[in-house]
Formats: C-alpha cells, structure tokens, sequence
C-alpha cells in the first residue's frame, strides 16, 4: 500500500500522532497514533472496506458513524465503524466481508 498522507502541510505542519504499525488484510501498514481505522486506511490506499450482498463496494461515506458503511472486523470483532475507531499498535482489521 502506498501512504497518501500529507506528512508536512504549509499551513498546518507535520502530521501529528506517533507513528505505529497495524495490520489489514494480513499486510503490515503504518498509522499515526491520532487516526481512526477509516484515516489510515484511506492514507494506505484503501478505499473498498467490504462488499454489500449484492457485491457492491462500500467505503467511507459520513465519517462520523452514522451510515455503517464503514464497517470491517477488528480483531476478530466484526460490524466494527472504522470511522469511529482510533488505531491502537498491532490491531489486525479485515475488510472486504459482509460485516
């Protein structure tokens, strides 16, 4: 995955946030500590976090939890929001099922 994020704005400078490792999909990625699920996947290059029944891709669409479009499996835990769920060093995520 290639990381999509602004690392240094010229008006608000450096990204904030340590840097930590999780997992998606079984492939290693880098975080800050101050994203949600949905950010660093979006910054990774992730865009598809699960299908609907139909076959449909769903992603990130209000942000803020109310859609459930969002939803992947965090550590073995599925219907997760990765909008509302902040990265923690080592967390694994799966996207792509029907959550």
């Amino acid at each position: 995955m290639t990381d999509k994020r602004i690392t240094d704005h010229p008006v608000l400078g450096p990204a904030p946030g340590e840097r930590l490792t999780l997992w998606v999909d079984d492939q290693e990625i880098e975080a800050r500590s101050t994203d949600t699920v949905a950010g660093a996947l979006w910054a990774n290059g992730t865009t598809t976090l699960r299908r609907s029944r139909s076959g449909q891709p769903r992603g990130l669409y209000c942000g803020i939890g109310h859609c459930f479009e969002c939803r992947v499996t965090i550590d073995g835990e599925p219907g997760k929001r990765a909008c509302l769920m902040t990265v923690r060093q080592g967390m694994r995520v799966e996207t792509g099922t029907e959550a």
